[in-house]
């Protein structure tokens, strides 16, 4: 063969350009983007293999053979490829180090079938060294790996194509279920439960200043008459002493305060001074660089995730998946040298830092997330070549690794006790300081920390005077300080990281899309950093525990994960694995077991959560709302009352729900006239949200109540017999969700009262362009094609040369695609056996298969829609049925008696002219007077033989 390059493939565009540099003229760099077969869609079985393959795109009764087949928007890449490697004398496998990247080269591998050698190239970060020294140390595929990242993949598909469809029938069409998602899910409502059933205690203490050579200092009361002062920790969840300590009420509290300040006084009875030291934290895995990011740069997983992956292949990072902990000697040295000469010889130990993994897997890379190269680059050196969040990632990066290698923090805490006899007893107070005599690795970085329960009892540090045991101290502004014991604080998307990481449940590598897919598929939301669940995530979580515990059980999860490492290292057999997890074994059922006899399913009771013994939480297709039975008449109908949007479960007690029970209906708050008709706007709060109406103006009967504004209709008037013409229906407008109907204005609602608004005219089609508030959120609209706004806001701010710039921009990112064009493509759906696709209408993006159309859902994306929910939701609205015409009246359900047989309607009347009317009316005259002298005529002679018989 003549001499030809060498084929290098990579999965990322960014990571091709970057390598090209520095391999030279000798390779061709070319990108997969990504995986390039998946399990097959149904429409790509061949039919002689739909038999074995239909359901899951995976033979189970054949070692759970996988189909695969090369992605439609694949078929371009690849043959890219092929034509590459025709003239390439050498392949090389250049894809991240991980079990994903294994399996990418993998498939790359079996899809081309190289005729030249092959070889696996790996790399932890991207470096001229490094890169030209991977091409001299390659290896072969690791099938080991392969097999983890397939089993994986197989798993995840039977776990989520056999148990959400469960969710759909019984909670809420569009859900999905997920080995890992459904256990972080569980985690998020088991805390909310928690601090649901939590019980907060009442404790108090005395808070006073100390003074000593002029320097004053707080003090707190901890001992009174030797006996131990309660605490937050000394309490348990229900409120109640975990073990014999003091509880003092507010009114003892007070008299010992008022005690001490009248005494002024009081003695040092111990000084205590420890000293200690801190260690530097070990450089960044996946999971503390998330949970960094997210504490310290407000980062959510996903941007870390993403913000990382960009720095890494732009050379600056070394690979951002990884369990280790471990640096090379290379970095080891580069950090210490950094560090010295940063801060001075003394900033680093005489022997360096090693850490060791706590990680037994091998999936990973094996070094830590750390600065490129053999001398690091600092933050302010690299301040012109990276964005914003780029430079705050990586000055993160930086100053862990740096951090990492540096000495010990050295510190002196020095406790001083006081004691004081007040009110006939002997009271102590403690005060607390810390002093660091070395700083070391605090120079250049401090962890940040989550949120703690009963933080308020941390003592403040301060500086103290120089005091001995003898000495008198002044003592001033004693007051009595109230707490409460808090519960646990809800998960952020740090902590959750950390507890999932603690549990063992999924990959680090994983966490910033599970996180994502709890939040996008409504499960939880986000209060600040907090998340908190939903109470769909509540029927959800009930279901999962009361019919598939196993799947959801944190130590099952987590040696679901173990066991794919055992895979990993070459451990454990795929098939044998596979075939325990999905058919059973003696150690637990199986999934196909648990499937097949669910039996029967209370939909109504899993969506259902007792607040009172009147009122019930129930989840519908609206979101949640009480239902509230009359104790006085339990068989009448239940009264609805709507839960506000932004109260959280734990937030929703007994007390909160017979508030919202006791809460009078609002009536019509009237806003004012709109000057342009005289009608009067009012605003509304409707089952389905709040909206503002036009009426017309209040007549003298009615009364308009001056302290709310509420219009007292008058009582109505008899009706009179002759109809009259519908009125037209009032104008209305729903309040944008930033609004509030307690404060919105007459301007804002006239505002809402005007949309659409018409934002100008495009100056090439003469199309109008208006901005408006829809169904799924705020939007433009040029005739049929229409473009989603980023705020409510920009209805009434966005400018035609703002207008015509985002027409400019590709829809949904696909070119010069038109909105008629199909977003996305699934396999045949099984009922029509037609393609299924996701369009963009007029009225936003829909399912359609060429028969049925169904919108997606308020909150979700095309991106969130997969083919089970796709078929899921045409077989929703198949089962509707077709919606009734405008206007049309629906015909009765029952059957007519069988007694009789229903009348017959008459046929409609053509309409009469005034002459045929008129005629009409005289035919009916003498119909009328001929029946009369009929009936006289029959009264007389019946008279006359009543009359004869007599």
């Amino acid at each position: 063969m003549a001499q030809g390059k060498k084929l290098v493939i990579v999965e990322s565009p960014t990571k091709m350009r970057s390598i090209q540099g520095y391999l030279g003229d000798g390779y061709e760099v070319l990108s997969s983007v990504g995986h390039i077969r998946d399990l097959a869609d149904k429409k790509d079985i061949p039919a002689a293999d739909k038999q074995a393959y239909g359901k899951y795109s995976i033979d189970v009764d054949h070692d759970f053979d996988p189909y695969y087949v090369v992605s439609d928007r694949k078929t371009k890449t690849v043959a890219e490829l092929k034509r590459a490697l025709k003239t390439a004398d050498e392949l090389l496998l250049a894809t991240d180090e991980d079990r994903e990247g294994e399996a990418i080269a993998w498939h790359l591998l079996e899809t081309l079938k190289p005729k030249v050698p092959v070889k696996r190239m790996v790399f932890h970060e991207i470096t001229k060294d490094a890169i030209q020294a991977a091409v001299g140390r390659t290896r072969d595929l690791d099938l080991a790996l392969v097999d983890a990242q397939e089993t994986r993949r197989i798993l995840d598909r039977l776990y989520g194509w056999d148990v959400s469809p469960v969710l759909w029938y019984k909670v809420k069409s569009g859900l999905s279920a997920g080995r890992v998602q459904s256990a972080a899910t569980r985690m998020i409502v088991d805390r909310e439960r928690e601090r649901m059933a939590f019980t907060s205690a009442e404790y108090w203490d005395v808070e006073a200043q100390a003074s000593a050579t002029g320097q004053s200092f707080g003090v707190r009361l901890v001992r009174v008459d030797g006996g131990q002062l309660a605490r937050g920790t000394d309490f348990d969840d229900t409120g109640k002493l975990k073990k014999a300590v003091v509880v003092l009420t507010e009114a003892e509290v007070m008299a010992l305060a008022a005690a001490v300040n009248d005494a002024g006084a009081a003695t040092v009875s111990k000084v205590e001074a420890k000293p200690g030291t801190r260690s530097p934290y070990a450089p960044f895995t996946t999971s503390t660089m998330q949970q960094e990011a997210g504490r310290k740069l407000s980062m959510s997983a996903k941007q870390a995730m993403s913000v990382a992956q960009r720095l890494y292949e732009k050379g600056y990072i070394t690979y951002m998946r990884t369990d280790s902990v471990a640096l090379s000697t290379q970095a080891i040295q580069a950090a210490r040298s950094q560090a010295v000469a940063l801060y001075g010889d003394s900033a680093v130990p005489l022997k360096p830092r090693v850490y060791k993994s706590k990680s037994k897997n091998a999936q990973e890379a094996h070094e830590a997330i750390r600065p490129s190269g053999e001398n690091f680059r600092t933050p302010a050196s690299l301040s012109s070549q990276l964005d914003r969040e780029e430079q705050r990632l990586y000055d993160l990066i930086w100053k862990r690794t740096v951090a990492s290698q540096m000495s010990d923090a050295k510190y002196e805490t020095t406790t001083v006790t006081l004691e004081s006899d007040a009110d006939g007893k002997r009271l102590e107070f403690t005060a607390s300081g810390t002093v660091y005599t070395f700083k070391g690795f605090l120079e250049a970085y401090e962890e940040g920390r989550d949120e703690k329960r009963n933080a308020q009892d941390s003592a403040e540090n301060q500086s103290l005077p120089a005091v001995a045991v003898g000495d008198e101290l002044a003592m001033a502004d004693a007051e009595a300080k109230g707490h409460r014991t808090t519960p646990k604080p809800r998960y952020t998307e740090a902590s959750l990281v950390k507890a999932l990481e603690e549990h063992g449940i999924g990959r680090p590598s994983t966490f910033a899309s599970i996180i994502g897919t709890v939040i996008d598929r409504g499960y939880a939301s986000k209060r600040g950093q907090a998340l908190v669940p939903t109470w769909l995530a509540f029927s959800v979580v009930r279901l999962l525990e009361q019919h598939f515990a196993d799947l959801i059980d944190y130590d099952f999860t987590a040696a679901l994960e173990d066991d794919l490492d055992a895979i990993a290292r070459g451990e454990q057999n795929r098939n044998e694995w596979l075939r325990s997890f999905y058919f059973g074994s003696d150690a637990h059922v199986g999934l196909r077991q648990v499937v097949d006899n669910l039996g029967e399913i209370d939909a109504r009771a899993l969506n259902s959560t007792r607040i009172t013994d009147t009122a019930t939480l129930r989840f519908g297709k609206y979101g949640p709302y009480l239902e509230v039975v009359d104790p006085a008449n339990p068989d009448a109908k239940p009264r609805i009352v709507n839960v506000p949007e932004d109260l959280a479960p734990d937030e929703l007690t007994p007390a909160k729900a017979q508030e919202l029970v006791d809460a009078p209906v609002a009536g019509d708050r009237v806003l004012g006239e709109n000057p342009e008709n005289g009608k009067i706007v009012v605003v509304k709060d409707g089952r389905f949200g709040p909206y503002v109406q036009e009426n017309d103006p209040v007549s003298d009967e009615d009364e308009v109540d001056t302290e709310t504004g509420e219009v007292v209709e008058a009582a109505p008037k008899k009706k009179s017999a002759k109809k009259k013409e519908a009125a037209p229906k009032p104008r209305t407008a729903s309040l944008f969700r930033s609004m509030s109907v307690d404060t919105i204005d007459l301007d804002t609602a006239l505002q809402l009262l005007s949309l659409p608004r018409v934002v100008g005219k495009d100056p090439e089609s003469g199309e109008e362009i208006t901005a408006q508030n829809g169904r799924y959120g705020p939007y433009l609209k040029k005739g049929a094609d229409s473009r989603s706004l980023e705020s409510e806001s920009q209805i009434f701010d966005v400018t035609l040369e703002q207008a015509l710039a985002i027409y400019a921009q590709p829809k949904y990112g696909a070119g010069s695609r038109r909105a008629s064009s199909a977003l996305k493509e699934f396999e045949a759906d099984p009922v029509s056996g037609k393609p299924i696709r996701i369009r963009d209408g007029r009225f936003g993006a829909y399912v359609t298969d060429g028969e049925t159309n169904v919108t997606i859902p308020r909150g979700q994306t095309p991106d969130d829609v997969t083919f089970e929910i796709a078929v899921q939701m045409l077989a929703d609205k198949r089962a509707k049925g077709p919606a009734p015409k405008r206007g049309a009246k629906k015909t009765a359900a029952k059957k007519a008696p069988a007694k009789k047989p229903a009348a017959k309607k008459a046929p409609a009347k053509k309409a009469l002219t005034d002459d045929q009317k008129a005629a009409a009316r005289s035919e009916a005259a003498k119909k009328a007077a001929a029946t009369r002298k009929a009936n006289a005529i029959a009264k007389a002679d019946a008279a006359r033989k009543a009359k004869a018989g007599s």
